[in-house]
């Protein structure tokens, strides 16, 4: 139950980070490009990296703290960085061809999906 509340807070607070910095690459670059969800998606892979190297070689095994920090906080600043990790994961382990398999079938699956969603969402 800890790890489940440590997620809840995690991801809220992940969730505030995104909207904050976001807004903030927004107003500074504009909207002419997804600026600020590439941003948040970079950032939040970059520490994805780094926390799951800490969390999993150099710190105790806190599951509920790790599970916090990297379910809730990243996983609501950014879900681009569970599939990143997952995919490194994959690659790590030899399965190269699985790896691109879940890359090519998560980009076209999704992108396809949001367009599907988006038609079904405009016929309401």
């Amino acid at each position: 139950m800890n790890q489940v509340v440590a997620i809840g807070v995690g991801g809220a607070l992940g969730s505030m980070a995104r909207f904050g910095l976001s807004t903030w690459v927004y107003a500074l670059f504009g909207r002419n490009f997804p600026y600020g969800t590439f941003t948040v998606n970079v950032l939040g892979c970059l520490a994805m990296g780094f926390l799951f190297v800490l969390f999993t070689d150099r710190l105790g095994d806190s599951t509920v703290l790790r599970a916090g920090v990297l379910i809730g906080v990243l996983g609501g600043f950014t879900t681009f960085s569970s599939f990143s990790i997952e995919t490194f994961n994959l690659i790590d382990q030899g399965e190269v061809a699985k790896a691109v398999l879940y890359v090519i079938g998560s980009f076209f699956l999704c992108v396809t999906s949001t367009w599907l969603g988006v038609l079904i969402g405009r016929q309401l």
